[in-house]
């Protein structure tokens, strides 16, 4: 079964995952988890390469060659 997006009114399948951690005040997006978590949200293309994190927050983008790619500090 497909997932999809997280973000509301989106009906794009989900490509990635990410999880987020308030004390390190880091975001991690990796590639679309294998399962579905609760602690983890799950996001199309479009809104994966658009994800930022509120400032003072580190995005590790963990997708590969895909996206971002790297450590995006905001």
């Amino acid at each position: 079964m497909n997932r999809a997006c997280a973000r509301p009114a989106c009906g794009h399948a989900a490509a990635a995952t990410f999880v987020y951690d308030y004390q390190a005040r880091t975001t991690w997006l990796d590639p679309l988890a294998r399962e579905r978590h609760p602690m983890a949200y799950d996001l199309c293309v479009a809104h994966a390469d658009a994800l930022t994190v509120p400032q003072g927050w580190r995005l590790v983008d963990r997708r590969g060659g895909a996206g971002l790619g790297g450590a995006l500090a905001s």
